[in-house]
Parts: structure tokens; C-alpha cells; sequence
């Protein structure tokens, strides 16, 4: 008990009272769909009938995303990971465009007397959508709060922790042994994949950049050594407003001519299975592989993994103690807090 009393003294020294997780929300009923939709596009003009088109994706699935499920067994694993490492931190959980709300939360966490926590944010890239906007949720939060809002520090993008790697070099692995022994390896494709953003938003960041590093530091740990790419997903937005590609069923097809028999796709720019890994990949791109007459084998998220929980802890007491960041790779680990003027919206995606 010494190490995890001298942890809980150093959380109060530092005056952090609880751990914030941050995600994106999703429905939870049918009733929820268009209403949650409408909160992600709310200013953005997108017709009513590609919020209708993404609607069915979420009812084809009885109107309810995984990712809320995914956030509470995520908070479950952190309180007890938390509790045995002795870090008396009491958790709290708000999201972007469902409920519960990250405004409710900052709100009910100023009410509970919490003065400066820090947040966790189920996105493991810097990029306007998935770093940026965070900051600003928070901060418009905060504002709504007034005076008695916690202060909330953001842990940094984590996407080159060792953690977050050997959780999905693992699930990489597990996935690449269910291969058919038949196939030769050499007409295997492991095809990592991140949610695509539009190119104005990509070149005021390093999202593209982070992700490739991080394609490549699992690539190098897998046995055989097989051919890798980055293929994007989840695009939507005007024909017109070009994104990151190759978008994955076109690169599908593509690999397929080149006589691939077997892809492996690792949804890398993902911590939990939610509507667009189970949809965009479990569905339309599985579907799409079937009809090329490859096979198609996808690996886990992280999950709950225990490397990616203790990586949370990781963060947390590099922000407590002052550690040193621990990273892997070439990039480093990015700057804390982000400097002004990174990862700009550029164009703002539709769902």
C-alpha cells in the first residue's frame, strides 16, 4: 500500500480531483437517431436526406451505436485499474453529441465540488475532429459552467504509446491467425484503416503522418512480415471536396486484381468497435470482399485490452508525477498543451 498512498498523495498535491473521459456519444434507441444526427451536423447545412441515409446505418442495428456500451465497460476496467494501482481519482464521462452530454457532466462535476481534472479523449490522433474539437467541447463546457467549472487538462494524442501499439499488434496477430493456412502468405494484406477527413483539414496536422507511423511500428511486429497498406474509410461530404484516400472498398478491389486472396483489416484509427468499424467494415466492406472472392478477417479494436488500460494509466500519472513522455517511433510525442493554430477545422465533415 505505500506506492498507492504515496500515488494518492501526489493526485491531491497536484490538486486533480477526478478523471474526465471525453467520446463522440451515439444513439441509443430509434428515437434517438435523427436527433443525435442532428446534433453532429447542427450548423453544417447537410440535407436531410444523407442524415436519412446515415439514419438507416444505426437502424439496420435496432438504433443503437455500440460506442456508449464500449464507454462503460471502458470506465469499468479504469476504475478498477485505478483503484488497484492506489489513484483515488473518481471518474467522469461526457460526450460530444449524446448523452450524457459533456455540458451536463461539467456542469454536475462543478457541482460535486471537482476544481481541475484530467480528461481522457477516445481518439488516439491529432486532428481537428479528433484532437481540436475536443479542446473547444471542453472549453464551451466550461464557459456554459461559469465560474465554478473545474479546470480540464487534456491528455495528449497517444497514438505512439506502447500500449495503444502492443494492444493492436495482439488483436493484429489474433486476426492474421485466423487466416485459412491454405492461403499463402504472400497473397495476404493486412490493410490498416482510419476514419478519412477532408485534405484541408489534413494538411494543418499530422493525422496522416501519425497514423502511417503507426500502421508501421505493428506491421514490424507481425510473423510472417506481410504487406501492408493505409486505406481510409467512413468518407461522406460533396464529390467535389476531395478526402484521404484510397477509400477501403475501392482499395479492396484494387488488391484484389493484383491477386490479394486474403485481406486482414486493422481498424487502427479506432479505440472501440462502434457503428463505423461494425457498419463500414464489418458490413459494407466485408460485403464488398465476398463479392470480389477474397476473404476478409478483422482484427479487434483495443477495447478494454489490458496494455491499452494501463496505457490510461500511463497517461495519467506522466501528467500527475511529471513524467516523461514514453513513446515509440519517430514523431514523438506531441506537445502539451497543442500549440495555437494546430490541426485547423479546414472544411468541417458531415457524418
Amino acid at each position: 500500500m505505500s506506492d498507492g498512498t504515496a500515488v494518492v498523495r501526489r493526485v491531491h498535491a497536484m490538486s486533480y480531483d477526478a478523471l474526465l473521459v471525453v467520446s463522440f456519444g451515439g444513439p441509443e434507441t430509434p428515437d434517438d437517431v435523427m436527433p443525435f444526427l442532428d446534433n453532429v451536423t447542427r450548423g453544417r447545412n447537410v440535407p436531410r436526406e444523407r442524415l436519412a441515409q446515415v439514419a438507416r446505418h444505426y437502424l439496420q442495428f435496432g438504433g443503437k451505436s455500440p460506442i456508449n456500451d464500449q464507454n462503460r465497460t471502458l470506465i469499468a476496467a479504469l476504475t478498477q485499474d485505478l483503484a488497484a494501482a492506489g489513484i483515488a481519482l473518481p471518474i467522469y464521462w461526457g460526450n460530444r453529441n449524446w448523452h450524457p452530454l459533456l455540458g451536463d457532466t461539467v456542469r454536475q462535476m462543478a457541482d460535486d465540488g471537482v476544481r481541475r481534472a484530467l480528461a481522457f479523449v477516445t481518439s488516439a490522433y491529432s486532428s481537428y475532429s479528433g484532437c481540436r474539437q475536443y479542446l473547444e467541447n471542453i472549453d464551451h463546457a466550461r464557459t456554459a459552467v461559469g465560474a465554478t467549472a473545474p479546470v480540464i487538462d487534456k491528455i495528449r494524442p497517444y497514438w505512439n504509446h506502447p500500449g495503444f501499439i502492443d494492444a493492436i499488434v495482439a488483436h493484429t496477430r489474433e486476426a492474421c491467425a485466423q487466416v485459412p493456412a491454405t492461403v499463402d502468405a504472400a497473397r495476404i494484406r493486412v490493410v490498416f484503416t482510419a476514419h478519412s477527413i477532408p485534405l484541408a483539414m489534413a494538411t494543418s496536422c499530422d493525422y496522416e503522418a501519425q497514423l502511417r507511423e503507426a500502421a508501421a511500428l505493428v506491421s514490424a511486429r507481425l510473423e510472417p512480415p506481410f504487406r501492408w497498406d493505409l486505406a481510409f474509410q467512413s468518407r461522406s461530404g460533396p464529390p467535389a471536396v476531395p478526402w484521404l484516400e484510397p477509400d477501403i472498398v475501392a482499395h479492396l478491389s484494387a488488391i484484389a486484381r493484383s491477386g490479394v486472396r486474403h485481406v486482414v483489416v486493422v481498424p487502427l484509427g479506432f479505440v472501440s468497435d462502434h457503428m463505423e468499424v461494425v457498419y463500414d467494415l464489418d458490413t459494407e466492406a466485408a460485403a464488398a470482399a465476398r463479392e470480389l472472392g477474397i476473404g476478409f478477417t478483422r482484427a479487434r479494436t483495443p477495447g478494454t485490452a489490458p496494455r491499452f488500460i494501463e496505457m490510461v494509466r500511463d497517461l495519467l500519472l506522466e501528467r500527475i508525477e511529471s513524467r516523461s513522455p514514453i513513446t515509440i517511433g519517430e514523431l514523438g510525442p506531441r506537445a502539451t498543451p497543442c500549440p495555437p493554430g494546430c490541426c485547423a477545422p479546414g472544411t468541417r465533415p458531415p457524418p
